[in-house]
């Protein structure tokens, strides 16, 4: 991990085409602003974990007793 200092207004450079901006410092809270190209998606991580966790429900095998009563429905 890389770790900087930066104070209000200061930027990071990632690559080419992502910046970010130190707007304010109050206490122990830090608001940054994120430049980038709309492709890339960004994502507080909490919200990450949610999508992924979300994502990952969705993508399980669904319950394989429920589909054989449907296709024997279907079948009369």
């Amino acid at each position: 991990m890389l770790i900087l200092s930066r104070k209000t207004d200061e930027k990071i450079k990632i690559g080419e085409d992502i910046t970010l901006t130190i707007i304010e410092i109050r206490g122990d809270q830090v608001k940054i602003g994120v430049e980038a190209p709309k492709n890339v998606k960004v994502f507080r991580q909490e919200v990450f974990n949610a999508i992924k966790n979300e994502n990952k429900s969705a993508a399980e095998i669904p319950n394989v007793s429920g589909i054989d009563a449907i296709t024997k429905l279907l079948k009369k």
